[in-house]
């Protein structure tokens, strides 16, 4: 083999004597081993890996499938660029006259792979040792794990798994010294002196850097660290030496705010700055958005009128009530699971990816002030102490690795984004389809659905603009001709209570209850219709006036100001008993709602105060404002829910509450329009 350091000869090589002739044959050999053994150590290295992955990693199955993440990290794509590297020297051996040359050029090509695959492995390597020490602690998986490790490895020893995960440490901090090694043994004026030298320094340049990536990661997982404290344990951290630097810090801002002392300007990671919060914002908002989707797609699934006995047998309510038991059981139930697994769970995970960015941002400002402060001293002292320095260097690898990891980390972060809001599109493009799909035997039955979607559109808006300016026709004469609320019949020995409650509070603190009113809380009251009570308090406790302290005489308690009306107390014999609402400038009473029809058998002349729609045969159709005889204020089982009423010759049933009394029993004079 012919060796690059004799590659071109200096002009006096010739007068050398037997002496310096046999120096420069020594130096020759030297640098023919010490290429022997750079490939010959690469060879067993690259062996020694391919063992690793193939044999030990694949017996080692007991484990779980993150600790062998951890353990093995990258070690497939170091295996790659290895192989790719010892191919290139071994290639080099066919050029004996250039090998030299060759070798320093295949370790400048291959120096960025390295770097990067290296410095992955080298950084998690202290983690991989964290995890040997657990294993450790347990005897029986320890046993396991040296027996299969002897197995494969015997040289191992008893050092065992961590005798295997130290090999690519060594190996990338022993290339700069297989290359001195060559170096030293090379003449200064061959050829391939100046690319070996490259070579030197570029392999110290790749150690260097990963030790430099090395103390970034660990810097950023020491301040990306997310602990639960009590306040106890707060206060308990809380030092001399705490309270000293956060006064310092806050010294440094003071002068800076006062323009005292100059605030370092970095116009790279503020720009980067600005885009990770703007990308938070986008993170933050979205989550509260599906938060509130989903909270209103919990309450829509919580309403399920199709389970309601609506006593309609088939017909539309029926066939209503089977598609939406369909839609209901499958379609939306499974787009509530795949909107969780798919966008929700996916949006949590995002938000607390930015967890760890954020801490680094907020600790990069308090090592910044630090960093100014000592910067300062420098200028003035010209040193700084041992502990005071590594926080410069605390500083400085903190605003590296956030100026090389946020540009990736911002354009990875907008990716998720992208993909959770295409994910959420498609899911509703599903579900509409899949409702579609699963209606469009029920629409085909519907009275229009022959007609195009722009014409259906405007039926629909057509319809309801016809529907409110009837109904606001009908508020507006109805508002006109409203007969004044009639009062409640007094309870049955409820005399003697009203005398007392009149007497105590006057009669103009006295009102009555138009409807009964159960207990909704511990200081509400239970009362039937007709109730006299007295006010003492127009709001409660918290300022809201929908709820009144009233008196029943032996009670007090909250109810609904919108059951009672003011009670206005006739004293004369006739009418003992009886009330007429007044209305009182003093107090603002609610607006009663229409009474029903009370429960009589007599024949009564009143008003339909809401359409209605009869839904069997038994039942009568009403409109808004027409007149109405009412038969029976009940139903045949005696509900007075229901009445029996004659509209336009026609005899069927209504629901009480949509019918008023009328003003008077002479004949109506106005109308609306049907």
């Amino acid at each position: 083999m012919a060796h690059g350091g004799a590659d071109e000869p200096s002009s006096s090589s010739g007068s050398l004597d037997g002496k310096g002739q046999s120096l420069e044959d020594r130096s020759s050999l030297q640098q023919s081993l010490a290429i022997r053994e750079l490939i010959d150590t690469e060879v067993s290295y690259l062996h020694m890996l391919q063992l690793c992955a193939s044999d030990v990693r694949s017996r080692l199955r007991q484990l779980p499938q993150g600790d062998l993440d951890v353990l093995f990290c990258n070690l497939d794509e170091i295996i790659q660029v290895n192989s790719r590297f010892l191919h290139g020297l071994q290639e080099t051996a066919s050029k004996e006259e250039k090998q030299v040359h060759l070798i320093g050029h295949l370790f400048l090509e291959f120096q960025e792979d390295f770097e990067q695959v290296y410095k992955v492995y080298c950084a998690n390597y202290d983690q991989a040792l964290l995890l040997l020490e657990v294993y450790r602690k347990e005897p029986e998986l320890q046993r396991e794990i040296q027996s299969i490790i002897q197995a494969v490895v015997p040289q191992a020893g008893p050092s065992g798994l961590s005798f295997i995960l130290v090999i690519p440490v060594q190996r990338i901090t022993k290339y700069p010294l297989l290359l001195q090694k060559i170096l030293e043994n090379t003449l200064p004026d061959a050829s391939s002196y100046p690319v070996l030298q490259r070579a030197t320094s570029a392999l110290q340049d790749v150690n260097a850097n990963i030790n430099e990536y090395k103390m970034r990661k660990e810097v950023a997982s020491k301040y990306t660290k997310v602990e639960q404290l009590t306040l106890r344990e707060r206060l308990a951290r809380i030092s001399t030496h705490t309270l000293s630097k956060k006064t310092t810090r806050l010294s440094q801002m003071l002068k800076q705010e006062a323009g005292l002392v100059p605030r370092t300007e970095d116009k790279e990671f503020d720009d980067l700055e600005e885009k990770f919060q703007w990308v938070s914002l986008c993170v933050t908002e979205l989550k509260n958005n599906v938060a509130t989707y989903l909270e209103n797609l919990e309450a829509f699934l919580h309403f399920r009128p199709h389970e309601c006995d609506l006593d309609i047998p088939g017909g539309p309510a029926g066939q209503y009530c089977s598609l939406a038991r369909d839609l209901w059981h499958e379609a939306f139930l499974e787009f509530k699971q795949r909107l969780k697994s798919l966008v929700w769970r996916p949006l949590c995970s995002l938000a607390k990816a930015l967890v760890g960015p954020q801490n680094l941002i907020k600790k990069r400002l308090d090592k910044l002030l630090d960093f100014e402060r000592l910067e300062e001293k420098l200028l003035e002292v010209g040193s700084v102490t041992y502990e005071e320095e590594a926080d410069r260097h605390t500083y400085q690898a903190l605003n590296s690795l956030l100026v090389a990891e946020l540009p990736k980390f911002n354009q990875l972060v907008v990716q998720w984004l992208g993909q959770i809001l295409r994910t959420f599109a498609a899911l509703q493009r599903d579900l509409a389809k899949q409702v579609l799909q699963r209606a469009e035997g029920s629409i085909t039955q519907l009275p229009h659905h022959h007609i195009s979607e722009p014409a259906f559109r405007k039926l629909v808006e057509d319809t309801l603009d016809r529907g409110s300016s009837q109904l606001h026709s009908f508020r507006e004469n109805f508002e006109r001709v409203l007969p004044p609320s009639t009062s409640q019949p007094l309870l049955p020995g409820s005399e003697r209570q009203v005398q007392a409650l009149l007497s105590k509070y006057g009669p103009g603190k006295l009102y009555q209850v138009t409807s009964n009113i159960s207990r909704a809380g511990t200081l509400d009251l239970t009362l039937p219709r007709g109730q006299i009570v007295a006010l003492l308090q127009n709001k409660d406790t918290k300022g809201h006036s929908s709820r009144w302290l009233v008196d029943t005489g032996g009670l007090r308690g909250y109810v609904p100001a919108g059951k009672l009306q003011l009670y206005h107390f006739v004293p004369s014999e006739e009418l003992r008993g009886q009330a007429e609402p007044q209305q009182d400038s003093h107090h603002i009473a609610p607006a009663p709602a229409p009474a029903p029809v009370p429960s009589t058998p007599a024949v009564t002349q009143v008003v339909a105060a809401y359409p209605f729609m009869a839904r069997s045969a038994h039942e009568v159709s009403l409109q808004a404002g027409q007149p109405v005889t009412v038969l029976e204020a009940h139903d045949k089982k005696g509900n007075p829910e229901w009445s029996l009423v004659e509209v336009n010759g026609r005899r069927g049933y209504v629901p009480s509450g949509f019918l008023a009394r009328a003003p008077s029993p002479a004949p109506w004079g106005w109308t609306l329009p049907f």
